[in-house]
């Protein structure tokens, strides 16, 4: 009888460590911001190609201030994001809002919520420069 006891205290504990450690796998892995390239094509106007991607962050991160060497055109997928571009007051979209912004203005992104969010941005760039440049 002790020992069923004991194997059954055991076992407790062992499946709450278990879910303690899923859990905390879970909120590791939503902290993160993963980006997926989807298409990268050559346009008609000489020297320049569009890029899209898509850019899932998860629960309160953000993605810092950095600039593109051509116009990027966002639309937000899920969940809602925050934009702070230079000279402008922040935004806040949501699901099925878009944003444009001009080539080489510093802007950021972060997700403030709870939930994770996801943006699908299109890049009309010049060919041969890095996508994006981080600002210090």
């Amino acid at each position: 009888m002790k020992t069923t006891k004991n194997l059954g205290s055991f076992a407790v504990t062992a499946l709450s460590l278990l879910a303690l450690i899923v859990t905390s796998s879970a909120s590791a892995q939503q902290s993160i911001i993963k980006r997926t390239d989807l298409q990268r094509h050559d346009l008609s106007l000489p020297g320049y190609e569009t890029v899209q991607a898509r850019i899932d962050f998860g629960a309160h991160t953000a993605f810092g201030k950095h600039s593109h060497p051509g116009e990027e055109v966002i639309y937000v997928l899920e969940g809602v994001l925050e934009y702070e571009v230079e000279g402008q007051s922040p935004v806040t979209l949501k699901a099925g809002e878009v944003l444009f912004i001009p080539a080489g203005v510093v802007h950021s992104a972060k997700n403030n919520s709870h939930e994770k969010a996801s943006e699908l941005a299109t890049y009309i760039v010049e060919k041969g420069k890095p996508i994006l440049t981080l600002e210090k």
